[in-house]
């Protein structure tokens, strides 16, 4: 499996963006989709999830109610769309994805086998 993640950029506080990461191959809808950021000096951390095909999604809670994933399994595209950003969310970006993840590991990092190269979004204040 292959990520490419994309839509980062220099965005306004307030503003929006809209990330995609696309995959290869053709068992997408099974995967779990994850987005992770690290700002610089930080360790990377979850952003939010969305689990197998059936695409519940989670969020950690800085996020909730300004972030918002979906799916698109006819694309094998994933989107992470980003409301009311604050300076806080500056860092790259990063989709990951896993086959085989239990709801309980969903933060984890180390519980995605695939990752993309990572898409950097710059809220100015």
């Amino acid at each position: 499996v292959q990520l490419q993640a994309s839509g980062g950029g220099l965005v306004q506080a307030g503003g929006s963006l809209r990330l995609s990461c696309a995959a290869s191959g053709r068992t997408f809808s099974r995967f779990t989709m994850g987005w992770f950021r690290q700002a610089p000096g930080k360790e990377r951390e979850f952003v939010g999830a969305s689990f197998r095909s059936g695409g519940n999604t989670y969020y950690r809670d800085s996020v909730k109610g300004r972030f918002t994933i979906s799916r698109d399994n006819a694309k094998n595209t994933v989107y992470l769309q980003m409301n009311s950003l604050k300076f806080e969310d500056t860092a790259v970006y990063y989709c990951a994805s896993s086959a085989s993840i239990i709801l309980s590991q969903l933060e984890n990092r180390f519980s995605y086998q695939y990752w993309g190269q990572g898409t950097l979004v710059t809220v100015s204040s």
